[in-house]
């Protein structure tokens, strides 16, 4: 036999060989190495850095098809990627597919972690050919290795997924794949039919964090697995548990104070105790029917997170419905279900307390007040904002009359000069900030009694769906009705923020504080809206508040214009709540911009009564006796 026939039996070897008798944590404990620009902890890896890493990768020397592990960050899923495709690579080579979802973060994998790891790691050295030399297979995307071949696409083009058979499957973050491969289907389903030719020996696993509840894959491929929970003991009593959020121990609200108890004997767990702790765990099934194998984490586990990290990222999230979602998925694993979906009516009226307008809490520093507008009605809220964006609803307004005549404007611009309450601490408030809805019937109108008062920080807004920010960074001038400009803000943004600060305990901030002033139907429209996923033809998702046919949300809508009102103070404006300020000296004013200069001056108007409760309740008594200006009881 010559050499050349040698080096050729050597090359299809691997073919012929009868599946592998390590399993894959034996292959990456024996010879996968982490690459110094790939890892904080260059060397040879060991699962001992993280035990539960190793019920993942033996999944795939099980007698199943799929394997699914849901989430957080921090948890080492890339990590246990890379081994998956080393370990078939160097003893089970077969065709193999990586699947991202962009192009771009597949060209970024290969070549930032599959590159050093095909360098570092001494058994895959040289199984990949030089892409200089001529005719290796070898190029950013794909990678040929004798047996076999790498296959890396992005969710996003449509011909990488359908494109050849695959026996091998590693698909990372699936929640971000594209809803729809072009006109093809879904993507993941499409990846599901390039294995249909290995009827056996097939593995599939999906990995991601999670999204949005009702909408994220992993969830709900974890839902159909058998749902591996990885149980670890107590130090103290050895009760075997799975660490969760809701087993936190926190004192004062200070992360550096963060422990973990043990659910059945109440002992405090340190970061000293974890690495034992993670030594000795163990994966329990909860669904053990399922022939899915399905893996779930959080970032409690993570032996490179403390557990204070965990809570000052927490803490620092709070109020935020956005950042509160990322928190929710990337680190405890966990779907998010909007902030606020679940918020009830009753549980939000029990926030009511004994204050009106005449005697405001001393932490409030300053008003402002959202209006939503409706053929035969004006709906006004006033809010009173503190420190860490505390809110007190001060009362609900109701002008009757038709916005397309000039009563009700008239009323509206007499409550918006003269109103003041007054605080416990003696000083007198007004509302500094106004935003009005122009997105209704009396567009026009709207534009015409705001463009001459934005001296006053009385703005026309229009609500625009999707993930912007509340408060826009331009102003925008109207085509249709010339000389008038527009705030487009993010009312979706606006009112996760709201739902979010509805279930947020009181002693925190961002609790929301409500007078006697408002009534069981306030609460109803408060929370009457829910969080619904609209998906575009290119399979983009967005989430947007949607109301219920027949149901009335005037009491959402003014209390998202009236914090988009605080944001464009803070903005705009410069405007500070601090604790100084309310010890100190009341809130001033900000200074007002000069009107935009296609607008005509400000109207001219009478100065205020003189402030103080028996001035306010004369003319509210005046205007409630009149039918002008009426309250919600």
């Amino acid at each position: 036999m010559n050499q050349m026939q040698t080096q050729a039996i050597r090359q299809v070897m691997p073919i012929w060989a009868p599946p592998p008798t390590l399993t894959v944590s034996e292959w990456a404990n024996l010879y996968l190495h982490l690459s110094p620009e790939d890892s904080a902890e260059p060397g040879r890896y060991s699962t001992d850095r993280a035990p539960y890493q190793k019920g993942i990768l033996d999944a795939f020397n099980e007698e199943v098809e799929e394997i699914v592990v849901k989430s957080s960050a921090q948890v080492g899923k890339t990590l246990v990627i890379k081994a998956v495709i080393g370990y078939y690579m160097h003893l089970d080579p077969a065709p193999m597919l990586s699947g991202q979802p962009t192009v771009e973060m597949s060209e970024t994998f290969s070549k930032d972690r599959l590159a050093p790891m095909l360098r570092d790691t001494p058994v895959l050295r040289g199984l990949v050919r030089d892409p200089k030399s001529r005719d290796s297979g070898n190029t950013i995307l794909h990678k040929t290795f004798p047996g076999g071949h790498l296959t890396m696409i992005g969710s996003n083009a449509p011909a990488g997924l359908a494109s050849r058979p695959i026996r091998i499957v590693v698909g990372d973050e699936i929640d971000r794949w594209a809803r729809s491969a072009g006109t093809e289907g879904d993507s993941t389903r499409l990846v599901r039919k390039r294995t249909v030719t290995f009827r056996d020996r097939k593995r599939l696993g999906w990995f991601s964090t999670p999204t949005i509840k009702g909408y994220s894959r992993i969830d709900e491929f974890w839902q159909a697995s058998d749902q591996r929970r990885y149980y670890v003991p107590c130090p103290h009593c050895q009760h075997m548990h799975v660490l969760l959020w809701g087993n936190r121990s926190i004192l004062n609200d200070d992360p550096d104070t963060m422990h973990m108890a043990c659910p059945k004997c109440g002992g405090l767990i340190s970061d000293a105790d974890k690495p034992q702790m993670l030594a000795r765990g163990e994966w329990r099934k909860e669904n053990p029917k399922s022939r899915i194998a399905g893996f779930w984490l959080n970032e409690l586990y993570s032996p490179w997170r403390k557990f204070r990290e965990v809570a000052a990222d927490y803490y620092a999230a709070l109020g935020d419905p956005t950042a509160m979602q990322v928190w929710t998925n990337t680190s405890m694993g966990e779907v998010w279900d909007g902030g606020g979906e679940q918020v009830s009516s009753e549980s939000l009226a029990k926030h009511r307390e004994n204050y009106d307008g005449d005697c405001l809490p001393a932490d409030v520093l300053c008003i402002t007040a959202g209006v939503d507008t409706h053929p035969d009605r004006l709906e006004l809220e006033g809010v009173g904002w503190g420190v860490g964006e505390t809110s007190w609803g001060i009362e609900p307004i109701v002008f009757r009359g038709k916005t397309a005549e000039e009563a009700v404007w008239k009323e509206l611009d007499e409550f918006l000069l003269k109103a003041r309450y007054q605080t416990e601490d003696g000083r007198s408030l007004r509302i500094l900030a106004t935003c009005i809805d122009s997105g209704g019937s009396s567009t026009q109108q709207v534009y015409e009694f705001c463009t001459p008062r934005a001296a006053r920080n009385i703005w026309a807004i229009k609500g625009i769906e999707g993930p912007r920010p509340v408060w826009p960074r331009k102003l925008s001038k109207s085509k249709k009705y010339v000389g008038h400009v527009v705030r487009m803000i993010g009312v979706d943004t606006a009112k996760s923020t709201v739902y979010a600060r509805w279930e947020i305990e009181e002693g925190r901030p961002g609790y929301c504080h409500f007078s006697s002033a408002y009534d069981e139907e306030w609460f109803k429209q408060a929370t009457s809206e829910t969080l619904v996923t609209k998906v575009d033809e290119r399979g983009r998702e967005t989430r947007t508040w949607n109301k219920p046919k027949g149901v009335r949300n005037e009491g959402l809508d003014c209390r998202a214009y009236a914090y988009a009102a605080l944001e464009g103070l803070k903005i705009e404006r410069r405007l500070r709540l601090t604790r100084r300020k309310a010890a100190a000296e009341p809130v001033e004013t900000p200074p007002p911009d000069d009107p935009p200069p296609s607008a005509p001056p400000p109207e001219p108007t009478k100065a205020p009564p003189p402030s103080g409760a028996s001035s306010l309740q004369r003319r509210r008594r005046t205007a409630a006796a009149s039918g002008r200006l009426r309250r919600r009881s």
